[in-house]
């Protein structure tokens, strides 16, 4: 499934709506569903924030595919270029008062995915991200 969507908050939702929808349909399990939301709205409104400047004018494309063994999001935008996979990963240790502004969005992003991709192809930002199923579901299990 693939939206093309404006430059808008309100469009992140559509896409997260879409999503939710497309994984409830294929079956995928509930917590999976729930960190591939967080993860597309926090791409998706960087998107629109950052890359695109909230000009509703611009497009961005969110790709949805089930494999049956995995959920793949797949983000591409026109905007500068971008490579969230090079952000530091944040220490843990460390008080959220002395922590620097910014980076929470790529640290939420991969607590809940399991592979993250960054290419640049012609012109655009290509961001794909992984939540392997098999994964998701015997960690569900484990957890009952």
């Amino acid at each position: 499934m693939t939206l093309e969507l404006h430059a808008t908050p309100q469009e992140v939702m559509r896409a997260v709506e879409a999503l939710q929808a497309f994984g409830q349909a294929s079956q995928v399990p509930d917590k999976a569903i729930f960190g591939l939301a967080l993860a597309l709205e926090e791409c998706g409104s960087n998107i629109v924030n950052h890359a695109l400047r909230g000009d509703p004018q611009q497009i961005f494309r969110v790709t949805l595919e089930y494999t049956g063994s995995a959920m793949v999001i797949e983000l591409r935008d026109r905007g500068p270029e971008f490579d969230p996979t090079q952000a530091p990963v944040s220490e843990k240790e460390a008080e959220a008062d002395d922590r620097p502004p910014g980076g929470w969005g790529i640290q939420l992003v991969r607590r809940y995915m399991d592979e993250i991709c960054y290419a640049r192809e012609a012109g655009e930002n290509v961001l794909r991200l992984t939540k392997r199923l098999a994964q998701a579901a015997s960690q569900a299990t484990r957890q009952e």
